[in-house]
């Protein structure tokens, strides 16, 4: 590396939406350049596009190798993989092409952080249908990383501020999402988000835990998943020396997990813990009709590498309007390279 900063590849999504938008506004600074030596995964000429649609005075260096990236503000570096076909693609629809192009930037990024040629990974919004019809059958990014580093246990964490939620379940029905809270899982996503708290400098932190059920089952009338796996998974956990609280009612736990009572917190089910997210970092104005702020990063706990995300999708309504915000991306940048610093003092 030319300088001792932590190298960032940035996968750019799927280029029929807003991802190579908000990694070129992000890269339009000097600030992420002062931190860190960041790399753009995809295509270049997709790129060398949303420069020229956004009239930014920014130059595309395409690359094939991480150590011919110059990491010059005013320039983007590309690990050039040239492999979507500008005379087919159309903004803001879900195609095959699309999807297979912002999945081999993935599965690029993953292996070049395991080959140690990039300190992590940040992966910009895919569309799930797309990758599908490329033939791709995974349900989501968190999934392709558990799958191409060889990762069993695994989970999703949301982060924005002082509020950090990690999830027993993401992406599967309501229904299988109630099968899947058991006491072994609970209690392994407890130690990944102890783990992922000690990573950002968080020793010993307070992690509650939410229940499944209204009013968290109050004492066994509305369900007896906290009686029959939740409170052993809190008791086991205990006599291991972490620092848990719960079964937490939801609509108590997560009032009191966004002004940072809890170090981090659990989610039983995927919508469980990102709506009260969202409501906090996503801001809309009703008066614009647009997203003034879309905040929040997210983590995958429990893998080799460091992978970070923004925290929204594809966003194909605004593609192309130059509505698209960087905060979420700049947030999952510094989040990268904060995990990645820590990486290397531990």
């Amino acid at each position: 590396m030319k300088n001792n900063k932590p190298a960032i590849g940035i996968t750019m999504g799927d280029p029929a939406g807003v991802g190579p938008e908000i990694a070129v506004k992000s890269l339009n600074s000097t600030a992420v350049f002062d931190q860190c030596n960041p790399l753009v995964i995809g295509d270049a000429k997709v790129i060398r596009s949303c420069i020229e649609d956004l009239n930014l005075a920014l130059q595309v260096n395409p690359v094939h190798d991480v150590r011919d990236a110059c990491f010059q503000p005013g320039t983007i570096d590309v690990y050039d993989l040239n492999n979507v076909d500008a005379t087919k693609l159309k903004p803001g629809e879900v195609s095959a092409m699309a999807g297979h192009a912002a999945f081999e930037a993935v599965t690029t990024a993953i292996q070049l952080a395991l080959d140690n040629k990039i300190d992590a990974t940040v992966t910009g919004p895919i569309h799930k249908k797309a990758i599908n019809e490329a033939g791709h059958h995974f349900s989501g990014h968190t999934e392709i990383y558990a799958h191409y580093t060889g990762v069993r246990q695994y989970a999703m964490l949301l982060v924005d501020g002082d509020f950090r939620v990690a999830h027993i379940s993401t992406h599967v029905s309501l229904r299988k999402a109630c099968d899947l809270v058991k006491k072994q899982r609970i209690l392994d996503v407890i130690k990944l988000l102890d783990a992922g708290l000690n990573q950002m400098g968080i020793r010993n932190g307070k992690i509650g835990v939410a229940g499944l059920n209204p009013h968290a089952g109050d004492a066994g009338l509305f369900g007896d998943e906290e009686e029959k796996e939740i409170i052993p998974a809190i008791e086991a956990a205990v006599k291991l020396g972490f620092r848990v609280e719960g079964p937490v009612a939801p609509d108590t736990m997560f009032t009191k997990a966004v002004t940072g009572y809890y170090d981090g917190c659990i989610a039983m089910y995927h919508d469980q813990g990102h709506i009260p997210f969202k409501l906090a970092g996503f801001k809309w104005n009703n008066d614009s009709q647009k997203m003034e702020s879309v905040k929040g990063v997210n983590i995958t706990l429990g893998l080799p590498i460091i992978r970070t995300s923004v925290d929204h999708g594809t966003a194909f309504d605004i593609v192309g309007k130059d509505l698209a915000s960087p905060d979420a991306m700049l947030l999952a940048i510094d989040y990268a390279i904060k995990l990645a610093s820590n990486k290397k003092e531990q």
